[in-house]
């Protein structure tokens, strides 16, 4: 991983924002290690491992840095764990690892969501004191699904979709990681947002690495082309924002509050 330019302004931009490019790209070779820990661990039958409703399809993957020691050490990147410790104020842990999958004409949307309202309701986060920091694993195009975010939305809060709130709740953490999510934002909702604030796309080569705030309003289209856009995303949490008594699969929530000590080098 080799690092650009001073991130100064960091913590201005991205409490503006709630978005921030990262200075920061993986290495090709590093880059390549992880398709291939990532592929591999696709061909495995174990629960961290999410399909596409109805296919064989692999959607995500999640927890890889408990059990692969390549994206172990991924977690210990100086200048990622830096990058937290400075957007957060202080000593972080790994809350989430996930890698999310759309395989090329398969790969369906995840709808407009907010990540910290599954944190808040289902885990019992205090506050969004936490940061996504997302790597590209393939070229991330207009066509293959990127990223979306509404920049600013986090200011918000969490908004609660009026149709489903005060009503029951699955609480089935399959919910969670499926195209129907337990809590999403109304597209109406979201429209009005984005008329507001603007929508940004965040596309880019292999090897990029942006950050996103818990509360901003994101989502991804349907993957119509033909080739696949594979996305790594570690959530770093603050550690005195650790929730009490969570409840989901640990692949989901970390129980491991100890302070991420990084590696000696920023490479995998």
């Amino acid at each position: 991983m080799s690092v650009s330019a001073p991130l100064l302004d960091a913590k201005v931009r991205y409490g503006r924002d709630g978005w921030l490019p990262l200075p920061h790209t993986l290495s090709d070779p590093d880059v390549r290690k992880l398709r291939h820990r990532v592929e591999g661990i696709s061909r495995e039958q174990r629960p961290e491992v999410v399909l596409e409703e109805g296919t064989s399809a692999v959607r995500a993957l999640h927890g890889c840095h408990d059990f692969d020691e390549v994206c172990a050490r991924l977690v210990r990147l100086p200048a990622l764990v830096g990058l937290a410790e400075q957007l957060l104020g202080g000593p972080v842990y790994v809350y989430q690892f996930k890698v999310n999958m759309k395989q090329a004409h398969e790969g369906a949307a995840w709808p407009w969501h907010q990540d910290f309202a599954f944190w808040r309701h289902e885990d019992g986060m205090g506050s969004p004191d936490a940061v996504n920091i997302a790597i590209f694993l393939d070229d991330v195009t207009d066509e293959n699904g990127p990223l979306e975010v509404i920049p600013g939305s986090q200011h918000a809060g969490i908004v609660e979709d009026p149709a489903r709130r005060g009503g029951e709740r699955s609480h089935d953490w399959r919910h969670h990681v499926s195209t129907k999510l337990e809590y999403v934002v109304p597209d109406d909702v979201a429209g009005r947002l984005a008329g507001t604030f603007g929508v940004r796309r965040l596309t880019g080569p292999a090897g990029t690495a942006v950050a996103f705030h818990p509360c901003i309003i994101h989502s991804s289209s349907n993957n119509l082309s033909a080739q696949r856009r594979c996305l790594l995303l570690i959530t770093y949490n603050r550690v005195t924002n650790t929730p009490e008594h969570p409840v989901r699969p640990s692949f989901l929530v970390s129980r491991d509050s100890t302070p991420v000590v990084p590696v000696e080098a920023d490479r995998l």
